[in-house]
């Protein structure tokens, strides 16, 4: 039988790999592997897809003054997307949540009133969602499945508590930033020559030029990318989530 000696820097190595190792989680009786970096638990961030679907997503947490606008833009480019919408907006709007699903739309979690879960304990991130979920079950009369945290901000509990209740985490891979001060022009540039196939497009309702933009970067993305809702995008079974938050199906891991 022979023997290998590691020297220092290969026993290094060897442990950055195994501190990298896939985890194997069954949540909800799905069997899903996740990659811990650093013992850091990713979402999803994007989908490795063999076609070229995209999701177009929105944040809902301030106002409702340009939904009537967006939805008729979507609907006048044959256009789906994802709304991530907080329980006290859609308890200050049930009407516009109630359009959004009516009109096809996917509708997500995004808490209640936009806490940080990543300075939350597993007890309060799981009571915000389920008051979140329960606000948007009253008007729609179904429960989400997917959920955004609030600002993107997560920590390993808030990921554990989100996957354990049966939810799907959702990120971003391109971001339009429209909630800065910008143009349209600036939105379209950080959307459209960003976008590749499997991608999370974030935006927001509530901004001054969200809508303006929309029909060019709708009328562009649709020359190459099918526009699907998130749950037609992720893998929900069988998959795992690489170092950068990449979704693939688990079928296609011994590849990487």
């Amino acid at each position: 039988m022979r023997f290998i000696v590691l020297n220092k820097k290969q026993m290094i190595f060897f442990l950055v790999i195994i501190a990298a190792a896939v985890t194997l989680c069954l949540t909800s009786g799905r069997a899903v592997m996740t990659f811990l970096v650093g013992e850091r638990e990713i979402p999803i961030y994007c989908v490795e897809r063999p076609d070229n679907k995209i999701a177009l997503t929105f944040d809902c947490a301030w106002n409702d003054d340009d939904i009537d606008e967006i939805v008729s833009i979507l609907k006048q480019n044959n256009c789906t997307a994802t709304f991530f919408v907080t329980g006290k907006w859609a308890e200050d709007y049930p009407d516009s949540v109630n359009k959004l699903y009516r009109s096809g739309f996917e509708l997500g979690t995004h808490s209640y009133n936009h806490g940080d879960y990543a300075k939350m304990s597993a007890d309060e991130i799981k009571a915000d969602m389920e008051k979140c979920d329960a606000i948007i079950q009253r008007i729609t009369g179904e429960k989400p499945t997917i959920v955004r945290a609030p600002s993107g901000s997560y920590n390993n509990t808030a990921v554990r508590t989100e996957e354990n209740s049966g939810r799907m985490c959702i990120q971003w891979s391109v971001d339009g930033l429209d909630y800065i001060e910008t143009t349209t022009n600036e939105i379209y540039n950080r959307v459209v020559p960003q976008t590749e196939a499997g991608d999370i497009i974030l935006l927001h309702n509530g901004t001054k030029l969200t809508a303006k933009a929309l029909p060019d970067i709708i009328k562009n993305l649709k020359t190459n990318y099918e526009l699907v809702n998130i749950s037609d995008l992720i893998y929900k079974e069988n998959y795992k989530i690489d170092h950068a938050g990449r979704q693939y199906k688990k079928e296609e891991v011994s590849q990487l």
